[in-house]
């Protein structure tokens, strides 16, 4: 969890929600993401649909089994819904997203019995490091709008 928090890190220098993911094969990181929706401005710029992406083409397939996604944050629908869709086994996150969560907070996709692949879920992995980092995030961007500097964050 520790990599996937210095992931966000880099989302946040980019002035980016600071989200981010690795992903781990055999004990090893296989792939690396963070936030890039404002960099990329593309809606689909999650750190795991990035790292998902990476780790398809390191293993020349788009099944990714037998590895386990560590993030952040707790994986909105679409996140939820590619690691399930790339076979990934088990999900490792920090804090939960009440606001669109799909891992127990809003829904709970990982073990939906209409679907044809469950996900093990691990919660609240370094929470208060993971939830502490967007308190902050959200702190400081509300604190520079309110006083109309463009200057970065970090």
């Amino acid at each position: 969890m520790r990599r996937a928090i210095a992931e966000a890190g880099k989302a946040w220098i980019k002035d980016e929600v600071p989200i981010g993911c690795v992903i781990v094969k055999g004990g090893k990181i296989i792939a690396r993401g963070h936030n890039l929706r404002e960099t990329s401005q593309d809606p689909a710029g999650h750190a795991e649909m990035i790292a998902i992406r990476k780790a398809a083409r390191k293993l020349g397939s788009w099944r990714l089994l037998d590895t386990v996604l560590y993030v952040t944050l707790e994986p909105c629908t679409m996140c939820m819904g590619a690691i399930i869709l790339a076979r990934i086994s088990t999900v490792v996150f920090g804090c939960y997203d009440p606001k669109g969560g799909a891992a127990g907070s809003l829904y709970d996709l990982s073990s939906d019995p209409r679907l044809n692949h469950k996900v093990e879920l691990l919660p609240r992995v370094l929470e208060s490091e993971c939830s502490g980092l967007l308190s902050e995030f959200f702190t400081q961007l509300r604190t520079r709008k309110k006083n109309g500097t463009t200057t970065s964050l970090k």
